[in-house]
């Protein structure tokens, strides 16, 4: 492990450490997971706006073209507004 110094504002570090106590972890522990997640979702979307740019309409209209038109099964219905 790699040691930091980071500085957080008082209200933050007071709920991080109530945060960890709750859940039976270290301060340490409770903001490498939350850096971790971050991390995650922050590539997460970088993924999918990757994956967004290779994409194309004119391949999705192929491929719905060849899903069947019929009712949805039961329970897949998309509910009406009243």
């Amino acid at each position: 492990m790699t040691p930091i110094n980071i500085e957080l504002p008082t209200p933050i570090h007071d709920r991080a450490r109530t945060l960890a106590t709750r859940d039976g972890v270290s301060l340490d522990q409770l903001i490498a997971t939350a850096l971790a997640e971050k991390m995650s979702a922050l590539d997460e979307e970088s993924y999918f706006n990757e994956r967004a740019q290779r994409g194309s309409r004119e391949a999705f209209d192929r491929v719905m073209a060849k899903v069947p038109a019929r009712k949805p099964l039961p329970g897949d219905e998309f509910p009406i507004a009243r």
